[in-house]
């Protein structure tokens, strides 16, 4: 059975898609953090890979959060992920629970429920996730109707996000590393296996009082699992940045962007030079209280048989940072797994701050508050 077949379902509501809108943003003023932006249209002109791993390159050594822009997608394209994003999350609970995935086992591809990690005591997540793997016979699995309907333009978005904007970013770090300009390309093959992943993700809106259990703490503190992350433009205000002076700053949704940051395998690979981004998700401000918060995202990650050793890079033999980090060596594939599975959490130990939780082979992570 192909990947675009699917179950039938009597459940599922078929038609045309409304167009999706996006929300005001916030009237209220925030913290904003101050983030770099790369314009990708400068790509292909002369010196300009350059320039912008230049720009870049400044840019990591403050925060490992960074806007990206003209990027070769319309407004409307983006527009029409939302929204299909949108229709998903309004099908019945129990069409959604046909295509959960094997998060207990470290699987992510498919539907994640409502409630499975626990985030103050006896609270639990308010988010919604459809992760759509890679494109590939390999990663056959079954969709809802409304996603195979609409199958053809979903695997455009996700290849173009791949090929045009993901590998644009790995050569700017390459350049960065002073590496041959592919080598992270070829650590990132769109036929190899990875858990790369396109997804639509809802965050439900909260009560006050649910809130103030949770000290508006919606997500804690944490960095992503693979090399990068790419936030299309979400313009309720809720996801902050943890700055090297240790406070929250807001993520503003700047206009046509693609927000990035970096992510643990990078960070690995680097020997922590490039600095896996901590970021964390908190209520919105009065005048969004009351939205549902949706989200389109891209996630990028290694192949998985990648060792996350620390490359052999110019600039890190300079910085004193060519050795490999102690403890185990991970696979790319280990590592997402093991997370994955350990957020799985109904343990009722919730993370504290600062708490270290080991994930897999001694080898930890941090949340924070």
């Amino acid at each position: 059975m192909s990947q675009t077949q699917v179950e039938s379902s009597s459940s599922s509501v078929l038609g045309r898609i409304p167009q999706y809108t996006q929300v005001p943003e916030t009237t209220h003023e925030l913290d904003w953090a101050d983030l770099a932006t790369l314009d990708l249209s400068k790509f292909n002109e002369l010196g300009g890979k350059e320039e912008l791993a230049k720009q870049l390159h400044n840019a990591i050594e403050q925060i490992g959060f960074f806007y990206v822009v003209n990027f070769g997608l319309s407004q409307e394209e983006v527009d029409r992920q939302f929204a299909i994003g949108k229709e998903f999350f309004n099908l019945d609970t129990e069409e959604k629970l046909r295509y959960r995935a094997d998060l207990e086992n470290g699987g992510y591809n498919g539907y994640k429920p409502l409630g499975l990690r626990e985030i103050a005591p006896g609270q639990f997540d308010n988010t919604e996730i459809y992760n759509i793997p890679k494109f590939t016979p390999q990663y056959e699995r079954l969709h809802p109707t409304l996603i195979k309907d609409n199958w053809e333009e979903i695997e455009k978005f996700g290849r173009y996000m791949h090929d045009e904007v993901v590998g644009k970013l790995l050569v700017l770090f390459a350049i960065i590393l002073e590496l041959p300009e592919d080598y992270f390309l070829t650590k990132h093959r769109y036929s190899e296996k990875s858990d790369c992943h396109l997804r639509y993700m809802k965050y439900h809106a909260r009560t006050p009082e649910v809130n103030a259990k949770l000290n508006n703490v919606w997500v804690k503190g944490h960095t992503d699992f693979g090399s990068m992350t790419l936030l299309f433009r979400q313009p309720v205000a809720a996801l902050q940045v943890r700055t090297p002076q240790e406070t929250w700053k807001y993520v503003k949704p700047y206009p046509a962007s693609i927000t990035v940051n970096i992510a643990d395998s990078l960070s690995f690979l680097t020997n922590g030079y490039l600095k896996s981004s901590i970021h964390r998700v908190v209520a919105p401000p009065p005048d969004q209280a009351h939205l549902d918060r949706l989200g389109v995202l891209y996630f990028v990650r290694p192949e998985d048989d990648l060792e996350l050793k620390t490359v052999n890079s110019p600039l890190l033999e300079r910085l004193g940072l060519q050795k490999d980090a102690e403890g185990a060596t991970l696979t790319a594939g280990e590592w997402v797994k093991a997370r994955v599975a350990k957020n799985v959490n109904k343990t009722g130990q919730s993370a504290k701050e600062g708490a270290e939780t080991e994930i897999i082979k001694g080898v930890k992570a941090k949340y924070y508050d």
